[in-house]
Parts: structure tokens; C-alpha cells; sequence
């Protein structure tokens, strides 16, 4: 279907067109695209007069964040990847003739996609709650009292959100013994948690609303997600007030930001809610994805094994119902800023989003392929955590998310 050559199990088709903030072997930092193995540098493309009848300022594309194009609104962004989409099917594209638009993957290297104020981490999925709840609280009673009414989330450090390719050292901080007091130290049970976020595609002002109605045109692209957490760090200084220094050490990314249109396809029905939520909560159409999502845990010199297989449409809580639950009581929220979902886990061992739930906290192993158990992650261990949608021959992906535990510094 295009020109280009695209793998026929590449998460980047003709139907994805996501953008993302890469470097070349020039150094400097600009918007691009990628099609298959190939990354494609916008501002290039705009000088060739691609999108000369689109009402966009080409400068755009030399910002070093996708903020200043997120703000030209769905209408054009919309345009422009269509137009992209248009070209790269096009045998007679004007691009053909401008081989310095175009760079191989090898040659780049991604960065941040976007400025993030604020990010904000749910806990959304009714598996993963109801495990936790399980393991620490009472069984019978494994849901606390507000969580099947409202989207529980708390706000977490945009500062320390980077992404995949950036190694990570193990946090210190203090721990609570069972049979001592608090001693200081590097984290023992450090944790990843599978997670997806939206990131958001307009300014609100401060007392303003937005409507579960209103929140698709709100959400720009989504983008994977591992909120790293040191369960032992966090289990000693959570209560009252929640997660603090346990979180905020580092959540990774994927560069590549998948837009939401690209993803139309992949929309299914939601589990039932019950009890009914409250009218703001209420919403009408599809808005869960069928996105397939995938863990991969790799030993120093030692191979892959994928740990987790879960999706996305587990989700109770949906984005819409998530942005109006954040911005009902006046909120106001800016382009760029990050909503994660929470541990993303299904309703089998396997699709646990967390090696907290793999392990049952310390009370199962899990077996590697290279004969290895892990019941947390050691130093050394690489992360990889992957995602796509599919249907028919339609594939829509996100790339990967990997990084490295270092030891503690």
C-alpha cells in the first residue's frame, strides 16, 4: 500500500502516522514521523511544499516538543496526517525526489515528545485493584468502598518521566523491617507496572469543566507507559497521604505518540459498571481500546522472556470518564500534560501488569526461559514492555519501552 517498505508486522503502517521528537546525525532536535523503519523529519517535508494548502506555520515543525503542534488543534493535525498518509501511498510523491527527508532508524535517536506540566496516575484497572486489595486487605472485601464510583488517581512527578532507551538506578530510600525500626537503603522490591496514557490536547482554564462528552476532542495520542515503583520504599511511607518517593524517581515512555484517530478502529464496549456511576461519569459510544500489550524481562547477557501478555480493554475506568472525573471540580489542565491508566491487568495469571501480582508479593517465582526466577527485578534486568492494535490487516502499534535497571548510586 505505500512506497515504502514496511514490514508486514510493523506497528508502524500506513494506517498509524504517529508523531514523536528525534535527532539525526545533524544533532538537532525537531518533530518527526515514522513509517515502517524509516523516521521522517517534518520540517524537510514542509519545505517541499507538502503541506502548502494545510493552514499551518511550517516553523511548527522545528520545535524540539510536539506542544506547539498539538496546539494547531485536531483539525489540522488531522490534516497533516492525512496528508502524510496520502504521499507515502502516492507513487508520483513530491518526497520521492527529497532523500533528505527521510532517515533510517539506526540514525536517530528519540527523545521526550512533549513538554508535561503535570501527570497524573489512575488506578483504573478492576483486576489489578482487586489483586492488591486481595494480597493486602481483606479478601472478601478486596475493592475499597469508593473505588467502584469514582477514577482513584493521584498526581505524580512530570519531571521524572523519560524515555525509552533511558537507564534507570535502583531508588534508595527508607524501609520498614518487620521485626525494626526504618533503616535507609536501596529499594529490594523494585516493581514496573504496565500502563497506558493519554496525552492531552488542549488548554482549560482554572474553574472550567470538561465533559465525558467533550474529552475525545480534549485527548490528543496515547503513548505506553511504566511507572516504575519501589513497593518496599512505598509500603512504608504511603499512609496517610500515598505514594510519594516509592513513584517518583522515574516513569518510561514511549517516544513515538500514537494519535487517537489512528486508533478509531480499535474502540470496543467496555465491562458493565455497577453500581450505575453518577450522571458526569455517564457516558455514550465506544471509548476502551482493543490494544494488545506485552512485557519482556532480559537478564545481563541473557534472552528475552515475555512475562505478561495483557490489553488495554481490561480497563474498568475509560479515558473520557478519567478526564471529566479530573476536571469536575475546576481543574484546569494544559497541552501536553499526562494521564496514565494504572497497572494495566486481566483476569488471568498471565496478563498481570506488575511483578507484585506475577509473584503474588514474594510468595510465588516467576520462571525465565534462560532457567532464572525473579519474584522482583535485579540490577542489570531489562524491561521491555510493547503494544499494538489489530484487525483484519489493519496494525497500529506503539513501538517499545525499554529500559535498564542500573545498581543504586
Amino acid at each position: 500500500m505505500s512506497w515504502i517498505d514496511i514490514p508486514n508486522d510493523s506497528d508502524f503502517s500506513i494506517y498509524n502516522i504517529p508523531f514523536g521528537i528525534f535527532s539525526g546525525p545533524h544533532g538537532k532536535k525537531r518533530i518527526g514521523t515514522r513509517i515502517g523503519d524509516i523516521v521522517v523529519d517534518l520540517e524537510a517535508a514542509a519545505d517541499t511544499g507538502l503541506f502548502g494548502d494545510i493552514d499551518i506555520d511550517p516553523d511548527v515543525f522545528e520545535s524540539t516538543k510536539l506542544n506547539p503542534f498539538i496546539r494547531q488543534g485536531k483539525k489540522i493535525t488531522n490534516a497533516v496526517r492525512e496528508r502524510l498518509q496520502a504521499t507515502f501511498a502516492d507513487e508520483n510523491s513530491i518526497l520521492k525526489n527529497h532523500p533528505k527527508v527521510f532517515f533510517k532508524l539506526e540514525e536517530v535517536q528519540m527523545h521526550l515528545p512533549v513538554d508535561t506540566k503535570d501527570y497524573t496516575d489512575f488506578y483504573s484497572s478492576i483486576d489489578h485493584a482487586t489483586n492488591v486489595g486481595i494480597m493486602f486487605r481483606d479478601p472478601e472485601n478486596a475493592l475499597l468502598p469508593n473505588w467502584r464510583h469514582l477514577p482513584v488517581g493521584y498526581h505524580g512527578r512530570a519531571s521524572s518521566i523519560i524515555p525509552s532507551g533511558v537507564n534507570i538506578h535502583r531508588p534508595k530510600g527508607q524501609t520498614k523491617p518487620a521485626d525494626g525500626p526504618p533503616v535507609f537503603g536501596p529499594c529490594r522490591l523494585l516493581d514496573f507496572e504496565l500502563e497506558m496514557a493519554f496525552i492531552l490536547g488542549k488548554d482549560t482554564e482554572l474553574g472550567s469543566n470538561i465533559t465525558t462528552e467533550d474529552a475525545p476532542d480534549h485527548i490528543f495520542g496515547m503513548v505506553i507507559f511504566n511507572d516504575w515503583s519501589a513497593r518496599d520504599i512505598q509500603k512504608w511511607e504511603y499512609i496517610p497521604l500515598g505514594p510519594f518517593l516509592g513513584k517518583s524517581f522515574a516513569s518510561s515512555i514511549s517516544p513515538w505518540v500514537v494519535t487517537m484517530e489512528a486508533l478509531e478502529f480499535a474502540k470496543v464496549e467496555g465491562q458493565k459498571q455497577d453500581p450505575e456511576v453518577l450522571p458526569y461519569l455517564q457516558y455514550s459510544g465506544l471509548h476502551h481500546y482493543d490494544i494488545q500489550l506485552q512485557v519482556g524481562l532480559t537478564p545481563k547477557a541473557s534472552s528475552e522472556t515475555m512475562i505478561c501478555n495483557s490489553n488495554y480493554k481490561h480497563m474498568y475506568w475509560n479515558m473520557v470518564q478519567q478526564l471529566a472525573h479530573h476536571t469536575v471540580n475546576g481543574c484546569n489542565i494544559n497541552i501536553g500534560d499526562m494521564m496514565a491508566s494504572g497497572t494495566i491487568s486481566g483476569p488471568e495469571k498471565g496478563s498481570y501488569g506488575s511483578m507484585l501480582e506475577l509473584c503474588w508479593g514474594g510468595k510465588r517465582e516467576v520462571h525465565l526461559d534462560d532457567g532464572g526466577i525473579r519474584k522482583f527485578l535485579k540490577d542489570h534486568d531489562t524491561i521491555t514492555m510493547y503494544g499494538h492494535a489489530g484487525k483484519g490487516n489493519k496494525r497500529v502499534g506503539f513501538g517499545e519501552v525499554q529500559t535498564m535497571i542500573l545498581p543504586a548510586t
